[in-house]
């Protein structure tokens, strides 16, 4: 989802003139992709602590795991 927002940011700047417009779309872009970035930094501390805690089990652990790394970029 996000990279399909990304996309259609660039895209959008990219068919407009004028380098202010294509400088905020790029600045809009990577704060947005900081944003969701953030957020999965979040949750994996979250996961990690619940499973250091034992309120979640392995196999829990493991897909949440996974879940967050498909939708991050630095995961």
């Amino acid at each position: 989802m996000k990279k399909l927002v990304l996309v259609a940011l660039l895209i959008t700047g990219l068919t407009q003139s004028g380098c202010e417009f294509l400088a905020g779309t790029l600045v809009g872009a990577g704060a947005a992709g900081g944003g969701y970035e953030y957020q999965a930094y979040r949750q994996m501390q979250q996961l990690e602590e619940d499973y250091k805690n034992r309120r979640i089990s392995r196999e829990e652990y493991e897909d949440r795991k996974k879940q967050i790394e498909k939708g991050s970029i630095i995961y």
